[in-house]
């Protein structure tokens, strides 16, 4: 669990689905089998800040650590941070090798912070190193249709996109952000 660098651990038993009604309960408890691992499928969670996007990556993160799978948990910025200073220290296809070796590779807040033209393709030749192998995990408050403007170059947005969900599980969560919860004014 240590290596995995979770920020906290969050399991499925305390995610409030009530607080989430327009998730499916059941098709997302099933997802802590992992038999998307089996398959080496990808997981995309879409919707706004604090919906519970994390909460529900990080539980299938701690899941797979419980089950034994190597897993890897990055905000995506930080993983740009990394790549781009592999890049531009020669080392880049060795640390692309280190990540694509996980079993499970979760990425958090796709779309937070701009990405520039050569992060994209970083991260394409990243997945496409996964593709079809391993299984990633997506988190997101951009809609896919808005990829191309996110990453600044359709061409290249696209080719991620059809590595990504051309064997993927895609979640949009579209209730309240779990943070104005205990807020009655919100």
């Amino acid at each position: 669990m240590h290596r995995a660098r979770f920020p906290k651990l969050k399991t499925f038993e305390a995610f409030d689905f009530d607080f989430q009604p327009g998730l499916n309960r059941m098709e997302i408890l099933d997802l802590k089998h992992l038999g998307f691992m089996t398959q080496s499928e990808n997981i995309v969670f879409i919707g706004s800040p604090g919906v519970g996007k994390t909460h529900l990556a990080t539980a299938l993160g701690v899941a797979a650590c419980r089950q034994g799978k190597r897993t890897l948990f990055i905000n995506c910025h930080e993983l740009l941070l990394r790549l781009r200073t592999a890049y531009d220290k020669g080392t880049l296809e060795r640390v692309l090798r280190r990540y694509a070796r996980y079993e499970l590779l979760i990425i958090d807040e796709i779309g937070y912070l701009p990405i520039e033209r050569q992060e994209a393709d970083l991260i394409f030749q990243l997945l496409n190193m996964r593709y079809e192998k391993r299984s990633t995990i997506f988190t997101t408050n951009i809609a896919l249709s808005g990829w191309g403007e996110l990453f600044k170059s359709p061409e290249t947005a696209a080719a991620i996109l059809d590595r990504i969900v051309h064997h993927a599980k895609i979640y949009k969560i579209t209730g309240r952000s779990y943070r104005l919860k205990r807020d009655p004014s919100a």
